[in-house]
């Protein structure tokens, strides 16, 4: 049975052992699909039985859908051979199976009956979930393993450790039902429950939005302005990138597909293959901070903070358009310098159906915030309305383009191929939403056991009480040693996980010496974003320097430049909370002055006002002073009378860099293969 199996940019035919493996596992994985997405489905339309009875039947069903994703995809022990390997995860299945039927009979037992007198059977079926999802951590997450082992350990021998954190340590008896079978911490604790349900329901909206399209539509959009003038490819190529970003929910996965077009097309203009690089990563990264999804913190913060999703991300904008106008201001001067060379993209002309797509994503994002904005919805219950009434008219419009195909031979929509073809967008939206929301409830789930850690060892206390002799010297002392916490914990770590943490062990405390939730919670979220970028783990740049054949260090340092916005916001909270506590007109003036001193910050950096190094240097140094006044003085008043001279600066600077851009002559036109 020769079938093709995609091994890089090398295919060979399966092997009928190979062939059945596989056959096994793809008939694993979409049944349970098709059970997860139709069983969520429903409870977002009636919410039967509750979150927390979602939570016991459906996490482990998640899990074993995050193991038969990798199955079926290869990437599953492939050590094993795909034999060992298919009876491996059909046998993790099974047994999660089990447990999630288990947890469903024996509910109210565990819940209420059995409370602290758990027998055998109910910790087996914890342990399970909990080895299972401790594994898969550990495959894709390494990071976040060694640090829920490390605090599992501390969990259990703390007494080993010297000072202020030691305590008597826990048992593993202890340990482990408090990580499953207590339901309120652990693997089936509100963190999974979120991700099952309104994230869940947000997910439902981006699955369809893929399965139909829409994804590759922006980038096809993308591609189009940059056709339009060779000049704007750099301007496209964090359009598109910062677009699909925002929808994708990790910086990383990002810049592994949208980096595989526009880096090479920005090395083929004349840019350096490591600034090539930097541009995706900021790109990439920056699109964590946009709306809806803010790399799946809205809806962390949102629970953390007992408001509504709508809150968050009315207040979430404002950063993100800042960080998004800098980052483009620092391409355009970076394309001054570099680009060389006009580069048409290989890509298909703009279809009706590109722009359908297009409408459909901005009408989503419209509705949303129209829905739980203007007529105050649930975020849930609008991400449905969504759903349906994108499925609906995508639906429609799909069918209607087959039928208009098919017109002048009508019975050959009844032929194979033309089912296949019929069925494909959907069976890919129940593929995303499986997917996606799977891996994403296991990692939930892995932190539920890294939070119950904390709340049983009183770690969070501990740390806090530091924070607050910290800050009874100075608060700005107090944000430096939250930030270095936050970097440290996130080194290689996506950030829903450090977001997290840093929530749990450090805003509290913040709050208590007197920061506004919004600016706490929102530092936190700024430092776990910060995360994916920081030396000397940035999972960003490691996927960029892979695709750009650049050095990882040097394209790191290079996208640490370009992300400037993001660092001077970790600061401008504190110095202009007006950003973020409260949405709407009342952001425009901090919004305004740190937007005013990022873009003098980024002239500093990468533009040019002279030929003359002396008189470069000179107006480099002054408005990057200026632009720090703006920034970091606490009196608004003075800060906007630097204002004056960073805007006169900045057009110097700004005139210049269009002169630059314009006056160089572009060689001829290359084709983008990338």
């Amino acid at each position: 049975m020769a079938r093709e199996q995609d091994q890089g940019a090398e295919t060979r035919p399966l092997t009928r052992t190979e062939y059945w493996c596989n056959v096994v596992s793809q008939i694993l994985f979409y049944g349970i699909s098709l059970y997860f997405f139709s069983y969520l489905t429903t409870y977002y339309l009636t919410g039967a039985g509750g979150a927390t009875l979602l939570a016991v039947t459906m996490v482990p069903v998640a899990v074993a859908l995050a193991y038969l994703n990798d199955l079926r995809h290869g990437e599953l022990y492939p050590a094993l051979g795909p034999v060992l390997a298919t009876l491996v995860g059909a046998g993790y299945a099974a047994a999660l199976l089990y447990a999630s039927a288990y947890f469903v009979a024996e509910f109210d037992g565990i819940r209420i009956n059995r409370v602290g007198f758990w027998n055998d059977a109910d910790k087996l079926a914890g342990a399970i979930v909990v080895a299972l999802v401790l594994e898969y951590t550990r495959r894709r997450y390494l990071a976040l393993a060694l640090v829920i082992l490390a605090l599992i350990l501390y969990t259990a021998y703390g007494y080993l450790v010297p000072g202020v954190f030691s305590h008597p340590g826990m048992s593993w008896d202890r340990i482990l039902t408090a990580s499953s079978v207590e339901i309120s911490t652990g693997v089936f604790e509100r963190l999974s429950q979120l991700g099952l349900t309104l994230i869940g329901s947000f997910m439902l909206v981006l699955a369809v939005l893929r399965a139909f399209g829409c994804i590759e539509s922006i980038l096809v959009g993308s591609s189009r302005l940059a056709a339009r003038s060779p000049r704007l490819l750099p301007q496209a190529a964090v359009i598109g990138s910062f677009s699909v970003a925002a929808v994708s929910g990790s910086g990383a996965a990002n810049a592994a597909t949208t980096g595989s077009a526009t880096i090479p097309a920005l090395i083929r203009a004349g840019f350096p293959r490591v600034k090539a690089a930097a541009v995706e990563t900021a790109s990439s990264l920056g699109g964590q901070l946009m709306p809806p999804l803010m790399g799946i913190a809205a809806f962390l913060m949102a629970e953390y903070m007992r408001v509504s999703y709508f809150d968050v991300v009315a207040r979430g904008f404002a950063p993100a358009i800042l960080y998004f106008i800098g980052v483009s201001l620092a391409v355009y001067l970076l394309a001054g310098q570099y680009m060389q060379r006009a580069v048409n993209p290989r890509r298909e002309p703009m279809q009706p159906m590109d722009i359908v797509n297009l409408a459909a994503y901005g009408l989503a994002v419209v509705a949303l915030i129209w829905l739980m904005g203007v007529e105050r919805r649930a975020a849930m219950s609008s991400a449905q309305l969504v759903f349906m009434g994108l499925l609906l008219v995508l639906s429609v419009l799909f069918f209607a383009r087959l039928v208009w195909a098919s017109r002048e031979q009508p019975l050959a929509l009844l032929r194979r191929e033309s089912l296949r073809e019929a069925g494909r967008p959907f069976v890919r939206m129940i593929e995303t939403f499986s997917t996606n929301t799977a891996e994403l409830t296991v990692l939930l789930a892995s932190l539920g056991i890294l939070t119950a850690t904390f709340t049983i060892t009183g770690v969070p206390t501990k740390v806090g009480i530091l924070l607050m002799e910290t800050a009874g010297a100075h608060l700005a002392l107090m944000v430096l040693v939250a930030f270095a916490f936050g970097y440290l914990v996130g080194m290689g770590l996506p950030v829903a996980p450090t977001y997290i943490i840093v929530a749990v062990v450090i805003a509290p405390f913040m709050i208590r010496a007197g920061v506004d939730p919004w600016v706490a919670h929102f530092f936190a979220f700024l430092v776990a974003v910060f995360g994916e970028l920081s030396p000397p783990t940035s999972v960003v740049a490691a996927v960029t320097s892979r695709i750009a054949e650049a050095p990882f260090v040097r394209t790191m340092i290079a996208a640490l430049g370009l992300c400037v916005p993001l660092l001077i916001m970790m600061a401008g909270v504190y110095t202009r909370p007006g950003l973020v506590v409260e949405p709407g007109l009342a952001q425009v003036p901090a919004f305004t002055l740190l937007l005013v001193g990022t873009l003098g910050v980024i002239f500093a950096l990468q533009g040019s006002f002279a030929r003359t190094r002396a008189l470069d240097w000179t107006a480099r140094l002054a408005i990057a002073l200026f632009s720090l006044v703006v920034i970091l003085y606490p009196d608004e008043q003075l800060a906007w009378l630097a204002v004056v001279p960073v805007v006169a600066l900045g057009m110097w600077g700004l005139a210049r860099a269009r002169r630059s851009l314009s006056e160089k002559p572009l060689q001829a036109a290359v084709n983008d293969s990338g």
